[in-house]
């Protein structure tokens, strides 16, 4: 097995202990209503820590049916979030899993930077490099990125969230 670690960061006008509250731990029900034409749902098992299991269900509209995802790490005073997706159909071929953690820090302007590391772990036969690895996290920091920005626009829109 061959690890990948990329590392990215995107930044918001949301104070940091708010933007945390609103994308990881409100982060399913927001998500649902703030992409309806892409995802179907998700189903979570467990209290939302360590070891809880989330599944998200892709619309037909999507090239994705689903992925699932295992909670490593969550520290809502420090504001850290780490997961693992670890099944379905959005983990790229020749990678077993793909890890990530964010740290939620404030930025300059009383915002929030999200540093976000993301490891692939490839399988010993898939033949997966550093080309496509490389190429999937540029994908994947991109998407990641919009959907920050989507939540930093449902909060500014909903301030009482």
């Amino acid at each position: 097995m061959v690890i990948f670690s990329y590392e990215a960061e995107v930044t918001t006008s949301i104070p940091p202990a708010k933007m945390f509250k609103a994308f990881v731990i409100d982060g399913a029900k927001i998500a649902l209503e703030t992409f309806p034409d892409f995802l179907k749902s998700i189903t979570i098992e467990g209290d939302g820590g360590p070891g809880t299991i989330k599944e998200v269900h892709f619309t037909d509209s999507n090239p994705f049916k689903s992925v699932k995802e295992v909670v490593d790490e969550l520290d809502k005073e420090k504001l850290i979030y780490g997961y693992t997706a670890t099944g379905g159909d959005t983990v790229i071929p020749g990678v077993e899993k793909i890890s990530y953690r964010m740290v939620l820090g404030e930025s300059a302007n009383g915002g929030t930077i999200c540093k976000r590391s993301t490891k692939f772990f490839t399988s010993e036969d898939g033949g997966t490099g550093e080309k496509e690895t490389k190429a999937a996290h540029e994908e994947m920091r991109h998407m990641f990125s919009s959907i920050f920005k989507a939540f930093e626009g449902y909060l500014l829109a909903n301030p009482a969230s």
